[in-house]
């Protein structure tokens, strides 16, 4: 049940969880929060053992809470703990908190007037600078306090303690069955078998009861149940025949089978755990990249300052080997930038005044002074956490047939045990042997590792391209890019540097071209025109003096004039040399090839008693990236077919896809037009990717199957991308592609085996084939195996990228 609601009354809530086991808790809590009026969706994780909750904006995280704890589990919640500046009496206590409370998330919120503090519970989620902003939106100051945020976990034993204390307790109860392998009869006496067992079975085993009780008591199962009712049976028939010889020889037992069950499953449990935490490795690395303190310059003095109560405008001042702790604009001093973890760029990047840095990067040389243009949630670096965490949050299309299954898994197994005990005990009268049967089909089916196949890989796979520059929005991208067939591209900013440059100069007479990129320069020396900047640029790699122009000035719509060396020189268009009266000669051929390759031509003139004289051109085009051949390349050997749209004349569209290799180009459009094309292809049967820059490429990012923006691109394009990559290299293109076909190979490997293992493992329980202390190494191995081969996507390296290992100390 669910109601809707306008969507900007609705928000997003991220729970904890504690007590998941399998893909039928998942499935479990997803129907318990659905079945809330107001819950839109709900999306329950277990790897990052977290649910996320969209819901109308009168529903609170309370109300979630207690649906979940409903359902048989619970709701971890943690302490965070601001400065409160601004209040003078109770009243602005109540205020305090009843602006805290009112955050989704926050599920109390106790303010002391004395102390200045207030201590904020939350169900996860919930960051500093959420509470900060609501505080100040109260009217009040927010501020760290010493060790500021979340308290510490308690003090306590490792968590591999019951794995040993299981191993300890068993080996006894498995050494004459390891003994008689080697022809050595050894017996251990029935009762020390229970005393061994019985600590395992109720005192390790103890959280497999808890939570299938938990399990039964809302009328589902999981894999608890399953171990719990599987090691009581093996457990309960032991103590039956003890009890019953207690006077005679000591029975066959199965005390090693129960104890054996539950430390490999605890094994298997921890063994997960373990790698499960790896998966998150991204998260904490970009965490890890947000400075805590900035020097922020006030009236000639550097102030060190809680990067939190940074303000817009401030101005900041970063020393070598320190990490930015804004995002901004240089406003004085000179650097390399080393930015490998943001955008997965190798190489520092050079910058100076009016170049814009980001948070989380590294200044290599010189100090800067840094103006502050965003802070808090807004940073790049931020929004990286959080695209990241809302793709490892998110359910791939293929999690459904999961979830379908593993709804009815365990009480199908309950069934299969049943009809194996019955069968057994029909067919050959032996109560021990039915029962070992079903206790075997019962520990063998777990269905944890159905439940951690996609969640693993997808963590794993936007995790690895999140540190090489690729950002995936949300699973559903990341499982669309595998089987794209066609990628097309915006050409201005994205195949190409997006900005004019100087690519041809011609002089006539047999004159040196160097002599008319000279004149032509110092026309353009004082002008801010993009032309004049590309014919500066090129003298300045050419190291050519650039003379001053005197009475130099515009001729609008035409050129620029002025007096170079004493002549009169100008420089436009072919309208001012037709205006002239001035003949190309045997320019006007390669002027006509220029402009059919798309090229913008300026013509340069000098003015002359009785005539004006043609002394050259220059041809300006904007300038292939290097990297763009490699990208068509790549894609090509992937085969991808690709298409060119452009807005651009239909010469210099062809041109650019000659020299690439493009497929296809498509020129001389408008934004609706590049949407139609890519709306075209997929009627034809395509999978498309667009990859755009630009506010004109948002409705065809949109249109296709799947978006790709570069981030040197607009905001608007990359909200409506699906992917992000954070250079403007398009070999990221590519590595897109590679990566997502990976993580889907690693998805369906992991399904594939966590189906096999019990496809192939109950039949043979069934049979009587395996003892129940091989099935529970079978099933503590399907999990871990499962996560294990999802974390080989961590190796996974782009072409186009080259992450750094250098470390930095942070301020």
């Amino acid at each position: 049940m669910s109601t809707t609601a306008p969507a900007s009354e609705f928000q997003e809530f991220k729970l904890p969880i504690e007590g998941m086991t399998c893909a039928s808790c998942v499935s479990r809590i997803e129907k318990a929060l659905q079945a809330l009026p107001g819950v839109e969706s709900t999306a329950v994780n277990l790897a990052t053992e977290e649910a996320t909750v969209r819901a109308s904006a009168d529903v609170d995280a309370g109300t979630l809470a207690d649906a979940v704890r409903k359902a048989g589990y619970d709701v971890r919640s943690r302490p965070i703990e601001l400065g409160v500046e601004g209040m003078t009496c109770a009243s602005c206590v109540g205020r305090v908190e009843k602006a805290l409370l009112k955050i989704p998330g926050v599920s109390a919120a106790s303010v002391n007037l004395a102390t200045e503090k207030a201590t904020v519970t939350t169900h996860g989620g919930v960051s500093f600078a959420t509470l900060a902003a609501a505080v100040e939106k109260a009217g009040y100051v927010a501020k760290p306090v010493e060790a500021a945020s979340v308290a510490p976990a308690a003090a306590g034993l490792p968590q591999w303690w019951p794995v040993l204390a299981g191993a300890l307790l068993t080996l006894p109860l498995l050494l004459p069955m390891l003994l008689q392998l080697l022809g050595i009869e050894w017996e251990l006496g029935g009762w020390a078998q229970l005393a061994l067992a019985t600590p395992v079975q109720f005192w390790l085993g103890a959280r497999f009861y808890r939570a299938g009780w938990k399990a039964a008591k809302a009328g589902s199962g999981n894999m608890d149940l399953l171990v719990a009712l599987g090691t009581s049976a093996a457990y309960g028939l032991s103590v039956f025949l003890l009890w019953q010889h207690r006077n005679g020889a000591t029975p066959d037992l199965y005390f090693e089978a129960s104890a054996a069950v539950i430390t490999l499953v605890l094994l298997g449990k921890w063994l997960e755990s373990r790698a499960k935490r790896q998966t998150a490795d991204a998260i904490r690395s970009l965490n890890a990249l947000r400075p805590t303190v900035a020097r922020v310059l006030v009236d000639g003095v550097e102030v060190s300052t809680p990067v939190e109560q940074v303000a817009v405008g401030d101005i900041v001042v970063i020393r070598p080997g320190e990490r930015v702790s804004v995002d901004g604009q240089i406003i004085d001093g000179s650097s390399y930038i080393n930015e490998s973890l943001i955008t997965g760029e190798s190489l520092p990047v050079a910058k100076s005044v009016g170049d814009k840095v980001t948070g989380g990067s590294v200044n290599e040389e010189g100090v800067l002074q840094v103006r502050t243009l965003a802070i808090g949630t807004e940073t790049t670096l931020a929004r990286i956490i959080r695209m990241v965490e809302s793709a490892q949050a998110a359910k791939a299309p293929i999690q459904r047939i999961v979830d379908r299954v593993s709804a009815v898994f365990v009480p199908v197994v309950l069934g299969l045990a049943l009809l194996t005990f019955v069968g057994w005990l029909v067919y050959s009268g032996d109560v021990q042997h039915a029962l070992i049967s079903a206790v075997a089909v019962l520990v063998i089916a777990c269905p944890c590792a159905l439940g951690l196949a996609t969640p693993t890989a997808i963590m794993a796979g936007t995790g690895v391209a999140a540190r090489q520059g690729i950002l995936i929005k949300d699973a559903e991208a990341l499982e669309v890019a595998h089987s794209v067939t066609v990628v097309a591209f915006d050409k201005t900013g994205t195949l190409t540097e997006g900005k004019p440059s100087l690519v041809a100069i011609e002089a006539a007479d047999a004159s040196d071209p160097n002599e008319v990129l000279q004149l032509a320069a110092a026309l353009q020396r004082t002008s801010d025109h993009p032309l004049a900047h590309a014919v500066l640029d090129k003298a300045k790699d050419h190291r050519i003096a650039v003379p001053p122009a005197y009475d130099a000035r515009a001729l609008p719509g035409r050129g620029v004039q002025g007096v170079v060396r004493g002549q009169q020189i100008l420089l436009g268009s072919t309208r001012l040399m037709n205006e002239m009266g001035a003949a190309p000669g045997a320019l006007f051929s390669v002027a006509d090839r220029l402009e059919g390759e798309g090229r913008t031509i300026s013509w340069l003139l000098a003015r002359e008693e009785s005539r004006t004289r043609v002394l050259g051109l220059l041809a300006f085009g904007d300038t292939i990236k290097s990297a763009s051949y490699e990208a068509v390349q790549r894609l090509r050997e992937l085969g991808i077919r690709t298409v060119m749209l452009t807005g651009d004349n239909q010469g210099s569209a062809n041109a650019v896809a000659r020299d690439l290799g493009i497929d296809e180009a498509r020129a001389e459009l408008l934004p609706g037009d590049k949407a139609s094309i890519v709306d075209g292809l997929r009627r034809q049967g395509h999978i498309v990717a667009m990859v755009g820059d630009g506010l004109n490429d948002a409705p065809s990012l949109v249109a296709a199957d799947v978006g790709l923006s570069m981030s040197t691109g607009t905001d608007v394009a990359m909200e409506a991308a699906g992917i992000t990559l954070m250079r403007g290299d398009p070999r990221l293109v590519a590595d897109s592609f590679d990566v997502s076909r990976r993580t889907y190979s690693k998805i369906k490997q992991g399904l594939f085996w966590a189906f096999a293992y019990n496809v192939l493992g109950i039949p043979l329980a069934a049979l009587g084939l395996l003892n129940p202390v091989i099935a529970g190494a079978a099933m503590a191995f399907s999990s871990v195996s499962v996560v294990s081969n999802a974390l080989m996507l961590r190796r996974w390296r782009g072409a186009a990228s080259g992450v750094s290992t250098k470390t930095y100390r942070t301020l």
